[in-house]
């Protein structure tokens, strides 16, 4: 027997149409790269919203239709989420700090029919060249007014017309058209740690429901009184979902703009009353280093999420017990939408003393409702949920990727790896449970570096070092560091005979990864650790360098 429910379909357009008519007195902040700002209601951003959608429909832009976006946090940006999504398109967002063979990838991969891109990063436009409009790549679209299209060569190959000019004398209402729940909404690449970029492509139905769970009361929480400021790129798993999560509640938002650094946000912060805050690690420990440096104060009271990356046990101290900033960890991926665990307490724990709730932010968290977690050895058994016994953690749910797009890695066994025929994806990280249901991560399957919240393969650093002349093996490993908490080490084994300087090592990696993947330091070794059957044993490796640190921030440039 069917429950007498009406059918209606959960569309992404709805958020920002309820907002629009509900919570008309929010802002959405906009810091500029120059440092000014500007400020749009919610009823303001569904207008531009409503004028691109009709602007992208005269262009003949059809449902499925994928439009890429190279774009920061800012009213532009949310304006192309919900217009893009709002006509049945699918928002493509392109992460800029990729390097330049990745990006040209995934623009042909995800096939884009046209390029928004911020007029700070039209280099990442003109370094592709010719691969543009080989991809299929029509029209280039500057996010800002004339002024800010530059005299840029790419004009010779595209249409190259600004943001401003492509939505101008467009209405600014729309009858947001409905569509199935299960259709796809936007579409995000992995880092490409393991081979390519594997596409993850969301539904509307898996945007809304994670909105949902991201706004209940034990996780990020927000209300209409808030103001939320997400730091975390809009480009990197839809910001962390929290362009949907705070209009679907009315809560204000302050969208830092291009490239913020400590002293902007804490601007920010200060001047906008940001009671709610979502970045990796590395943002928290510049912000923390902000305010002991000018001895400044946070005049309301604030929460932030620590994700991307282990939250430090000294950050949540220290917010905590200096400035009175209440500190929580969270876990996803991009295949997670993102999230999957949050830390925060439950009954049993509520009366734990401060101190030790504090260190206990190391685990990364327990499930939110709407996914499954387990944590298999490796017969897929179930491991005890003694906080001890360690297996690898496995996911499903109804914001959870079921398959990568174009199939891609449809095999893999990296993290975003398998998906498995009981529906489960396999993360690749190794955790352990304790009886309360939290999870700590301990571990990786594959040995990738996560550097300030991104993935850095070291099988892809471990090919470019062999191919030196004068290298005859190779490992990579991650080293501790003290701002990005991981930063690739390598370590070589020279042919009989060869001689070479560490900076040699270090050089020969320029042009041929992104900047910020180079490794900090080269060790030249006389040999490496082997299986019985040949293989490198990376464990070993990291036992033996366990206590290596690095001090230098490089990679502060990245």
């Amino acid at each position: 027997m069917l429950g007498l429910m009406q059918n209606h379909n959960l569309n992404v357009s709805d958020i920002i149409r309820f907002a629009a008519r509900y919570h008309t007195h929010a802002t959405v902040t906009t810091r500029r790269a120059d440092g000014s700002r500007v400020v749009h209601s919610y009823p303001q951003i569904e207008a531009r919203a409503a004028q691109l959608a009709h602007a992208l429909k005269r262009r003949g832009v059809a449902p499925g239709t994928r439009i890429g976006t190279v774009a920061w946090n800012d009213h532009r940006h949310m304006e192309l989420y919900y217009g893009i999504a709002g006509i049945g398109a699918v928002c493509h967002t392109i992460n800029p700090r990729l390097f330049t063979e990745q990006i040209a990838y995934i623009i042909a991969d995800a096939a884009d029919d046209m390029l928004f891109i911020d007029p700070l990063e039209i280099a990442v436009a003109e370094a592709l060249g010719p691969q543009l409009k080989n991809a299929g790549v029509k029209t280039l679209i500057v996010l800002g007014a004339d002024e800010d299209v530059p005299d840029t060569p790419l004009k010779a190959a595209l249409e190259v017309i600004s943001y401003e000019t492509f939505i101008a004398g467009e209405p600014a209402e729309i009858d947001w058209p409905r569509f199935d729940e299960n259709n796809a909404v936007s579409l995000c690449y992995t880092s490409g740690t393991t081979g390519s970029p594997k596409g993850v492509l969301y539904s509307h139905r898996a945007v809304v429901l994670h909105g949902y769970a991201t706004n209940l009361p034990d996780c990020f929480g927000l209300r209409s009184v808030d103001v939320a400021m997400p730091v975390v790129p809009m480009f990197h798993v839809n910001g962390w979902g929290i362009p949907y999560s705070a209009p679907m509640v009315g809560a204000s938002l302050v969208l830092p703009g291009p490239r913020p650094q400590a002293a902007d946000l804490h601007d920010l912060i200060a001047t906008t009353g940001v009671t709610w805050s979502a970045a990796v690690p590395t943002v928290w420990l510049g912000v923390l280093e902000r305010l002991r440096a000018t001895g400044a104060a946070i005049p309301q009271k604030l929460r932030i999420v620590v994700g991307g990356a282990a939250c430090p046990p000294h950050l949540a101290f220290a917010f905590d017990e200096e400035f009175g900033v209440e500190v929580n960890q969270a876990w996803g991926m991009t295949e997670t939408t993102p999230l999957g665990l949050y830390n925060q307490r439950k009954i049993e724990n509520r009366d734990m003393a401060q101190a030790d709730w504090l260190a206990s932010q190391r685990r990364q968290g327990r499930p939110v409702f709407g996914v499954e977690i387990r944590a298999v050895d490796d017969a897929g058994a179930d491991v005890p949920a003694d906080g001890v016994a360690t297996g690898e953690l496995l996911i499903r749910g109804p914001w959870i990727a079921a398959a990568y797009y174009k199939g891609a890695g449809a095999t893999d066994q990296a993290p975003g790896g398998a998906f498995t025929a009981q529906g489960w994806f396999r993360t690749g990280d190794v955790v352990a449970q304790d009886a309360s249901g939290y999870f700590e991560i301990v571990d990786r399957t594959k040995d990738l570096i996560k550097s300030g919240g991104e993935w850095i393969s070291s099988i892809a650093l471990e090919n470019v070092a062999v191919a030196h002349p004068a290298v005859q093996e190779a490992a990579v490993i991650a080293a501790r560091h003290a701002k990005w908490d991981e930063r690739p080490l390598l370590l070589v084994v020279l042919k009989p005979g060869q001689t070479v300087e560490k900076d040699e090592l270090l050089r020969w990696y320029d042009g041929k990864v992104a900047k910020w993947w180079v490794p900090d330091d080269a060790i030249v070794v006389n040999e490496l650790p082997h299986t019985a059957t040949g293989k490198l044993l990376k464990s070993e490796v990291r036992n033996r360098f366990a206590d290596y640190i690095l001090n230098k921030a490089a990679g502060d440039d990245a």
